[in-house]
C-alpha cells in the first residue's frame, strides 16, 4: 500500500500532456514470465468506481489520523451514498440478497438529471450495465448493453411493451430499467447504482483529470450546420483529459456507433481506476465525498443501510485485483432495425454474454499468449460427463425442479445420484435465488467439472463444498452437489466448454514506406530513437487526417501514429511511442516475454490482446489495440516484432 501510494505522488506530478516480416516459420527463442499477482486493478462506471476506492482511500488516511477517518467513512460517507430517493429505496427492496462470500451483481445506471426549467422531467438513462465481483475466482466482470438495444421494457403495473433499453427509465424510472435487465438476462442482481452524470466534470477535476489512450482525433464544433451534435476537440495519443474533455469522450458517438461509445467507456473505466489511485491526497477526500454523495446511491439487497465494512471489503478486492481479471463484455450481432435507430440482436447473443459475463474465465490472458506463440495451452480439461457425479437437491421450493435437472443431466452423460440414506433431495434451505454448484475439492479437476456443469445452467454460480453440515451429507461423496435456484428454467444450455484461442496466422503486409516520410519530418523533436513499423496489418492505412503527431507528455517527449482498419468502420489502431518509461498505462503487464533480445509486455482484456509494449532504447513503444481490441492477437504481436530503427 505504501509503495503504491508513493509512486502516485510521483506520477502525479506531470503535466496536461493534452499539448492542443510476419511471425517468422521458426521463431527467435522465446523465454516467457508469468507476472507476479499485480497490486491491484477493478472496475466499475465512470463515477461509480468511486465508490469502492473511497473507502480505501479514506481508511488509508485514517491509517495516518489516529483513527478518526474510520468514523468519518461511516457517517459522512456511507449514510449519504445509501439509497436516499423514494424509488431507489423501493427498488432495493426488489433486489436479491447476496450470501457473505458469494459473488455479487450490481446494476450500474447512468443518467442526466437536468437542473433548472427541466428539473421535473425524468432524466436519460445514458449507461445500462451489470457489475459482478467474484471473490472466489478473484475477478471482475462488467457488461454493458447499448442504449438503443430493442428489449422488451418491464414497468411495474403494466403490460410489457417494446422500446430502447434506456427508454426503461425514462418511462418507469430506476424500478423499470431494474425489471427490464433482470428479466432480459435472467441474472439475480445484488446492489442497484445510480449515478448521475451532473457531478462527473466535478469528480475528475478533485482527482487531477485521468490519464486516457486517445485511439484518433475527435473534433466537432458545430461549424458546419445543419444538425447539432456535442462539441469535442481530442488529439490522438496518450493524454491527461480533464473534466469537460473526459465527459466529451465517453458520451461521444455521433460518427461511429454506440458499440464504440460503451468501448470508450470501459476504457475510461480502466484509466479512471489508475488515476484514482495514484492521485490520491489526504486533503482532497471531504470535497470527493461531497461530490460523490451528491450525485451516487447505493441500493442493497435485504434490509438494513449499506455495512461499511461490506464496502470497504468490496474496495480492498479491487485493490488487489490482478488486471487480467477484469473482463469487460458485449453483447454481439447487434444489427439496425429497417427505418430507426433501435439495435436488435438474436436472443442467444444475450445469453451467450451473460454465460460470459457470470463465468469469466480468468485463465484466457494466458491460454492466448500460449496460443498466440504455437504453445499448447496448458488449461486443465473437465472430465467427461461419465465421471462426474452428481447430486441435484431443490432450492426452490418448486416440485419437480431438481427430479426434472438431474434427468436432463442424465441425459447428458453425467453419472447422477440420490441423496445417501434415502434422504429426499431438497436443499438445506428453499431460498436459493439462483443455481449452485458445490464442488467436492478433494477430486481431481472437480474446479473444472464444475465450470462445465454451472455453464448449463446458464446464471449458476460455483462454491465449494461446506465441510460438515446438512448439504455435505445429502451430497454424500458425490463430485458435485446442484442447488437449483429460482433462475433454473426447465431446460439447459448447449454444451459449451471454456474456448481455448486457436492460433491462426497473423493478418499482416510489409509497408514501411507509408510511415517513413512521416515520421522523418518529427525525427529533430524528440530525444530518443524512432521505430517505423514494417508491418501494418492488411487492411489499414495511416490516418489522412492526423497521421503522425509530436507532443509533450508530462514533460517527455511522445509521438504518436494512429492507422485505420478497412475492415471495420471507425476502428483505429496506434503506435505510441515515448522517453516516459513509467507512465501509469504500463503498470503491471499480465505477461512479459522475451523474443531474441527484445522484452515485449502484453496486456489482455480477456482473451483479447489489447497493448504491446518493447522496450528499448531508454523509450518504450506502445503498439494499441482498436476500442474493440479486432486486430488479433498474432497480428497484434507481429506488427510490435517488426518494428525496426528508422532509417538514416
Amino acid at each position: 500500500m505504501k509503495t503504491t501510494l508513493k509512486r502516485g505522488v510521483r506520477r502525479a506530478a506531470g503535466a496536461n500532456g493534452n499539448g492542443r516480416a510476419v511471425l517468422p516459420p521458426t521463431l527467435a527463442p522465446v523465454t516467457r514470465y508469468r507476472q507476479p499477482a499485480p497490486r491491484r486493478r477493478g472496475a466499475l462506471h465512470v463515477l461509480v468506481r468511486i465508490v469502492v476506492w473511497l473507502g480505501v482511500a479514506v481508511l488509508t488516511v485514517g491509517a495516518g489520523l489516529a483513527g478518526g477517518a474510520y468514523l468519518y467513512f461511516e457517517h459522512e460517507f456511507v449514510g449519504k451514498v445509501g439509497a436516499r430517493s423514494a424509488e431507489v429505496k423501493e427498488a432495493a427492496e426488489r433486489l436479491d440478497v447476496a450470501p457473505a462470500g458469494d459473488p455479487a451483481v450490481a446494476l450500474v445506471v447512468g443518467y442526466d438529471k437536468r437542473m433548472g426549467p427541466e428539473a421535473e422531467v425524468t432524466g436519460r438513462s445514458d449507461t445500462v450495465m451489470l457489475l459482478r465481483a467474484d471473490p472466489r475466482r478473484k475477478s471482475l466482470s462488467m457488461l454493458s448493453f447499448p442504449r438503443d438495444l430493442a428489449v422488451d421494457v418491464h414497468c411495474p403495473g403494466r403490460a410489457p411493451f417494446r422500446e430502447k433499453i434506456n427508454g426503461a427509465y425514462e418511462a418507469c424510472g430506476v424500478m423499470g430499467t431494474l425489471q427490464t435487465v433482470r428479466a432480459l438476462t435472467g441474472v439475480p442482481i445484488n446492489y442497484l447504482i445510480t449515478v448521475n452524470f451532473r457531478g462527473f466534470k466535478q469528480v475528475v477535476a478533485k482527482i487531477g483529470g485521468v490519464w486516457v489512450d486517445v485511439d484518433r482525433r475527435y473534433f466537432n464544433d458545430n461549424s458546419h450546420g445543419g444538425e447539432r451534435y456535442a462539441t469535442i476537440d481530442l488529439q490522438p495519443g496518450y493524454q491527461k483529459l480533464n473534466g469537460a474533455d473526459s465527459l466529451d469522450y465517453v458520451r461521444f458517438r455521433h460518427t461511429d456507433s454506440d458499440l464504440y461509445r460503451l468501448a470508450r467507456q470501459q476504457a475510461f473505466v480502466r484509466a479512471f481506476n489508475e488515476q484514482l489511485r495514484t492521485s490520491f491526497s489526504p486533503t482532497s477526500v471531504p470535497k470527493l465525498v461531497k461530490v460523490i454523495t451528491d450525485n451516487v446511491e447505493v441500493g442493497r439487497g435485504g434490509k438494513g443501510d449499506l455495512d461499511p465494512r461490506l464496502l470497504i471489503s468490496y474496495g480492498l478486492f479491487a485493490f488487489e485485483l490482478p488486471q487480467g481479471n477484469f473482463f469487460q463484455g458485449k453483447v454481439e450481432g447487434l444489427r439496425e432495425v429497417d427505418g430507426t435507430s433501435d439495435l436488435y440482436t438474436d436472443p442467444s447473443n444475450i445469453r451467450q454474454a451473460v454465460e460470459e459475463f457470470m463465468h469469466p474465465d480468468v485463465d484466457a490472458p494466458e491460454q492466448a499468449t500460449a496460443a498466440a506463440l504455437g504453445r499448447k495451452p496448458k488449461r486443465v480439461p473437465a472430465p467427461p460427463p461419465r465421471a462426474t457425479s452428481i447430486v441435484v437437491l431443490n432450492g426452490n421450493g418448486v416440485p419437480g425442479a431438481a427430479a426434472n435437472a438431474s434427468y436432463l443431466l442424465a441425459e447428458r452423460g453425467y453419472a447422477t445420484l440420490e441423496p445417501p440414506n434415502g434422504q429426499p433431495a431438497d436443499a438445506p434451505r428453499q431460498d436459493f435465488a439462483h443455481t449452485t454448484v458445490f464442488v467436492d475439492g478433494r477430486y481431481p479437476r472437480a474446479d473444472a467439472a464444475a465450470a462445465s456443469v454451472a455453464r448449463l445452467f446458464g446464471a449458476a454460480e460455483v462454491a465449494p463444498m461446506p465441510r460438515r453440515g446438512n448439504l455435505r451429507r445429502l451430497a454424500g461423496d458425490a463430485m458435485l452437489a446442484v442447488v437449483v435456484g429460482r433462475t433454473f428454467t426447465g431446460s439447459l444450455a448447449p454444451a459449451a466448454t471454456p474456448s481455448v484461442p486457436k492460433r491462426q496466422p497473423p493478418d499482416v503486409r510489409r509497408d514501411p514506406a507509408q510511415a517513413l516520410d512521416h515520421l522523418r519530418r518529427v525525427r529533430g523533436r524528440v530525444r530518443f530513437p524512432l521505430l517505423v513499423p514494417t508491418l501494418v496489418e492488411s487492411a489499414s492505412r495511416i490516418d489522412a487526417e492526423l497521421p503522425v503527431r509530436a507532443y509533450k507528455l508530462a514533460g517527455h517527449d511522445a509521438v504518436r501514429m494512429t492507422f485505420l482498419s478497412g475492415k471495420e468502420a471507425s476502428a483505429y489502431w496506434g503506435i505510441q511511442m515515448t522517453n516516459w518509461e513509467d507512465a501509469p498505462a504500463l503498470d503491471d503487464p499480465n505477461e512479459t516475454l522475451t523474443i531474441g533480445r527484445r522484452r515485449y509486455e502484453l496486456y489482455y482484456t480477456g482473451a483479447k490482446l489489447h497493448m504491446v509494449v518493447l522496450r528499448a532504447n531508454g523509450a518504450t513503444y506502445w503498439v494499441v489495440n482498436t476500442l474493440l481490441n479486432s486486430l488479433s492477437n498474432e497480428t497484434m504481436l507481429a506488427i510490435a516484432k517488426g518494428l525496426k530503427p528508422l532509417p538514416r
